[in-house]
């Protein structure tokens, strides 16, 4: 009798992952990171790092459940850092400083981009916390006073946790996907989200091993199980269960004890999008599902130069794959770049002007300059003309 082949598992899956940033890509795997953002002059600037994580100094730290708190807070840490060299890039960081910045840079050793992006992380956690766990917490206590008021007193919600929990729940998602919603109304954000599609488009090529050109990365779903929107959704899901066993009704101390036991969500988050990135089968596509279903607001189809800043970032985060890369012997000349002799001889065409037009109109151009406040525009107009 035959033996069964046993396929062997994809070498490439969970290799690489990413997020989108404000035009651009970012892309890690291991301890190398890259940022590859679109310039205003149509040029891809490409900025890598050597990451460390506290994980490699002790093995409890890899351990199921923890590893994924630790984790959690590692690419939180990441998100701020990425903001700064997005600034870098767009070369605010070479003005004059302000007096407050070189207050910031002295006392605090940090920049004006990094102190802005901590206050709005703050200011973000504590609207997170506010939206989905304690309105969820009080509404669904307001739901059991109505329910205790129509049945006069004979049915209490607050006597069936496991409906209680699936109610709060329900209401949890319902305003993270109305919040998702009128994000994606926000023109900026669709631009994101469209980076967020080029980017699990571009890791799928690679998982896939096919050659990534923009022609090979366009063929992909935009919607890949190992997202960071699928992981917030699993987040959801599990704390309806750890809801269950939470036997309070109290509005306040039931959210208390939600955000004590968030640590054990997330871990519990990380392991399933982990197992989830690397297997393929008839649970994991049922559990994938509703994730990839909210993708549907968080990606969006991307453009050709999207795609090409997606792909540059994963290959300069893998350097011992594609060891010398440089984004403009791939997708150059950029504008303002010579041409360069092919093998025929002939010379590329570099069509400057049409270049130079398409830049002061470009979708991306627009987007940078509204993230400026009035002065830095100023600025950044003044650096274009020289």
């Amino acid at each position: 009798m035959a033996k069964k082949v046993k396929c062997a598992a994809n070498p490439r899956l969970g290799v690489v992952g990413g997020q989108a940033v404000v035009e651009g890509v970012m892309m890690k795997s291991g301890s190398n990171m890259a940022i590859a953002s679109r310039m205003p002059d149509g040029s891809i600037k490409v900025s890598k790092t050597k990451l460390a994580t506290v994980k490699d100094k002790n093995k409890i730290l890899n351990w199921p459940i923890i590893r994924g708190v630790i984790n959690f807070v590692e690419m939180m840490a990441l998100s701020f850092k990425t903001m700064d060299t997005a600034a870098e890039a767009l070369g605010l960081e070479e003005e004059e400083p302000s007096k407050f910045e070189k207050w910031l840079a002295e006392k605090l050793h940090i920049n004006l981009t990094t102190f802005i992006t901590i206050i709005g992380g703050v200011l973000g956690v504590l609207l997170s916390v506010a939206l989905f766990v304690f309105l969820p917490s009080a509404a669904g206590s307001g739901l059991s006073k109505l329910f205790e008021w129509i049945s006069g007193g004979t049915f209490k919600l607050a006597d069936h946790p496991i409906l209680f929990s699936v109610i709060e729940g329900f209401i949890k998602i319902a305003i993270f996907l109305l919040y998702l919603y009128l994000v994606s109304l926000m023109k900026d954000i669709r631009r994101v989200f469209e980076y967020h599609g080029a980017e699990h488009k571009s890791v799928f090529c690679y998982e896939a091993g096919e050659e990534l050109t923009p022609e090979n990365v366009k063929k992909f779903s935009r919607f890949h199980p190992r997202c960071g929107t699928s992981f917030m959704f699993f987040m959801m899901i599990i704390g309806i269960i750890i809801g269950c066993f939470i036997t309070t009704s109290i509005p306040i101390l039931r959210a208390l004890i939600r955000i004590a036991l968030l640590p054990v969500t997330v871990g519990i988050g990380y392991e399933v999008i982990k197992y989830a990135g690397k297997h393929n089968n008839v649970i994991i596509r049922a559990i994938s599902a509703p994730g990839l279903w909210v993708q549907r607001l968080t990606t969006r189809e991307p453009d050709e130069k999207q795609m090409e800043c997606a792909i540059a970032a994963l290959k300069s985060a893998l350097p011992a794959e594609f060891p010398g890369y440089e984004p403009k012997d791939q997708f150059g000349p950029f504008d303002g770049e010579e041409g360069e002799e092919d093998k025929t001889g002939g010379m590329k065409l570099v069509f400057a002007y049409k270049r130079k037009i398409e830049r002061e109109q470009s979708a991306h151009r627009r987007v940078v300059l509204s993230q400026m406040t009035p002065k830095e525009r100023a600025r950044y107009r003044q650096k274009e003309k020289r």
